[in-house]
């Protein structure tokens, strides 16, 4: 691959076709135009709607709360104000790096001199008896958000599978509509694959306290009429079930290609794939994180498609590549806004700053004399000066961290 931040060959009037018109091909779109590109951009999306935020679909657009309009990255004018082709409804399936060109599922084929694949990423399956039920409800796109909204309100019942944020959301959404919720975790506790003890012991706590019945532990056999099956035999009863498990690389174009790919696209600090007219960005990547070390990961985050969109857009035109940002990601449910800055994955010891009791604290994971991680529940503070520590491999003193009497000025200052 080239280096980040390299120059390249690409002229002004080159053509650009971008896959995939979520939020990282529609950013990649608008960047490219706001950093000067002239030629030709086609953005192109399977779904109808232009390029939307995804995620309010758990929980204003779930809640009655936003229209398509509000969800909008920006007016469908922009577009063609921008010179910008937009075809939505379109389906791509294959590329061919050799001639340049893609294929869509209606028989058209397009050419490009530069390819954004920005194909996002599709809902894992469980391998078990009635996951092909039609009435299985899943959120990735308006078209799912709008199918279990009509399935929600009072005296409904809502069967999540799946303790991650997507189904904590929903779970949240879902009570303040007034619908009974019970939540199923094959793990021992939710958020487990994505976030402390101390945060899942909290949001347990709070679910539990709004209602929603949570089982851990506990493994889905089958889906039936009327309910998901576990394996005790106990038949968890529904009017609705949503299956929210994680989601995979939509790397399929790809890999038929063959671009580099290992748990989605491999793409380097530009964004830029094995292919060097090729870049990827969004959901669908394997990235290096150059804020730690380097480490190879796939984030699904609209921060982290801004970040790679910003990235191919400054590669393709020839800019410097934008300085390397801090990981984040975010969580609202009912009144609490989780906010998460850094990976934890270099951590060896974590330390809780604040009492969770309170609705308002921060657990810190620490490297050595470094912040790598910081999960923050209504703690801006924590959150902010975390992440600029984590930029920055502030060092901090543990006792400092620990005590809410100093403020988190204080402790970056030392």
């Amino acid at each position: 691959m080239a280096q980040a931040g390299q120059r390249h060959y690409f002229r002004n009037m080159t053509k650009v076709l971008i896959i995939g018109a979520g939020h990282a091909g529609g950013s990649a779109a608008a960047f490219l135009r706001q950093y000067g590109h002239e030629g030709p951009i086609i953005l192109a999306g399977e779904e109808m709607a232009p390029p939307y935020q995804r995620p309010p679909l758990s929980k204003a657009w779930l809640k009655g709360e936003a229209g398509l309009e509000d969800l909008l990255l920006r007016p469908e004018s922009f577009y063609a104000e921008q010179d910008i082709e937009l075809r939505v409804g379109v389906t791509a399936t294959s590329i061919d790096p050799a001639s340049k060109t893609a294929v869509f599922a209606d028989g058209t084929i397009e050419g490009w001199d530069v390819l954004i694949l920005a194909t996002g990423s599709t809902a894992r399956r469980l391998s078990v008896p009635g996951f092909d039920r039609p009435d299985l409800l899943e959120l990735r796109t308006l078209e799912h958000a709008e199918a279990l909204k009509a399935s929600l309100g009072p005296g409904r019942k809502l069967v999540i599978v799946g303790g991650g944020y997507v189904g904590l959301e929903a779970a949240a959404s879902a009570r303040a509509l007034g619908a009974d919720v019970v939540l199923i975790e094959r793990m021992d506790r939710v958020l487990a694959r994505v976030a402390s003890e101390p945060l899942s012991d909290f949001f347990t706590g709070r679910h539990r306290a709004e209602g929603v019945e949570i089982l851990t532990s506990a493994e889905v056999v089958g889906f039936e009429d009327g309910g998901v099956r576990l394996a005790d035999g106990a038949l968890v009863e529904g009017d609705s079930v949503l299956v929210g498990i994680g989601a995979l690389a939509c790397d399929g174009l790809a890999a038929a290609a063959g671009l580099s790919c290992s748990n989605g696209v491999v793409v380097d600090e530009a964004a830029r794939t094995s292919d060097p007219s090729i870049f990827a960005i969004g959901d669908m990547t394997f990235r290096p994180v150059p804020v730690h070390g380097g480490q190879m990961h796939r984030l699904e985050s609209v921060p982290n498609a801004l970040e790679q969109a910003k990235q191919a857009a400054a590669a393709i035109v020839g800019r410097p590549s934008p300085t390397p940002e801090v990981p984040w990601f975010w969580s609202d449910q009912y009144d609490l806004k989780l906010q998460i800055a850094g990976l934890p994955t270099e951590a060896d010891r974590q330390l809780v700053r604040g009492d969770p009791a309170t609705g308002s604290f921060a657990v810190f994971h620490l490297a050595g004399d470094r912040i790598v991680c910081v999960e923050a529940v209504n703690a801006p503070a924590e959150f902010m000066a975390g992440k600029l520590m984590i930029g920055k491999a502030t060092p901090v003193d543990d006792g400092r961290l620990a005590d809410p009497t100093v403020t988190m000025k204080q402790v970056a200052a030392g």
